[in-house]
């Protein structure tokens, strides 16, 4: 982007972990950040430390929610111009045992990572191409080329990634304003990955700053951390990235 301070950028889900990082780093960069998070008293506390803050409570699984969400940026935030996608939702459940309700599970993965997601830019595109310079900012995974043992979670990132290319395409015929970018972390030590080991995991202020390179060098397909060996594995052998994958966590249970 040719501009990476002076922005207004909402974030969802950013009372911890890559979102909490991201509000941090933006805010310093000299932009103003709106965050949201659906605990409202985590969320408060998270933003007391930062500045140039406001925070919006928002469960974007909620229609009501992200209608009430949407309707105080158009009226309050009509300058928003940076939309970044990062709320998400990981449950780890092994798939061969009896009555873990796999259905129920993926279906609430599915509405966090991916059917919020698409309804949100839907709902802000207009405002997005008025401006004269956006971007749109989805948080998929590492998953989303190499699917990991959560396999309803990297399920939904790689659905997440096809729309993002998707909308990347379809975007650059109509406009040159509204830039489509896709941020793709590993593991990640969050209390988002805690049951899948993400004590190994790299901290999200690494991934934060992979975006805030990403943006400044128009980096459309970011790859954090060990995510670009992996990717570069699946090119060459994504049955061999599939099994290292695998080799690399441990079974869930």
């Amino acid at each position: 982007m040719k501009n990476t301070s002076g922005n207004t950028i909402l974030i969802t889900g950013s009372s911890a972990g890559i979102g909490f990082e991201m509000a941090k780093l933006l805010s310093a960069k000299g932009n103003h950040i709106i965050m949201t998070g659906r605990d409202k008293e985590r969320l408060m506390k998270a933003a007391s430390g930062l500045t140039n803050i406001t925070a919006i409570q928002c469960d974007i699984r909620k229609e009501k929610d992200m209608d009430e969400l949407v309707a105080r940026i158009e009226k309050e935030f009509p300058q928003m111009n940076i939309l970044i996608n990062n709320a998400g939702r990981a449950i780890a459940y092994p798939l061969l045992e009896e009555g873990i309700n796999a259905y129920e599970k993926a279906k609430d993965e599915m509405q966090t990572n991916y059917f919020a997601v698409i309804r949100l830019i839907e709902k802000l595109l207009p405002q997005l191409k008025k401006q004269p310079e956006s971007a749109i900012v989805n948080v998929s995974s590492v998953v989303a080329f190499v699917p990991g043992r959560i396999a309803t979670y990297s399920a939904t990132k790689a659905a997440l990634h096809n729309y993002t290319q998707s909308l990347r395409m379809q975007l650059a015929e109509v406009t040159d304003n509204v830039k489509v970018f896709e941020l793709m972390p590993p593991l990640v030590n969050t209390e988002l990955s805690k049951d899948i080991g993400g004590a190994n995991g790299i901290h999200p202020s690494v991934v934060a700053e992979a975006l805030w390179q990403g943006l400044e060098n128009d980096t459309y397909e970011i790859h954090a951390g060990m995510t670009a060996d992996f990717y570069k594995l699946y090119l060459s052998s994504p049955e061999a990235a599939l099994q290292k994958m695998f080799a690399s966590r441990a079974p869930i249970k």
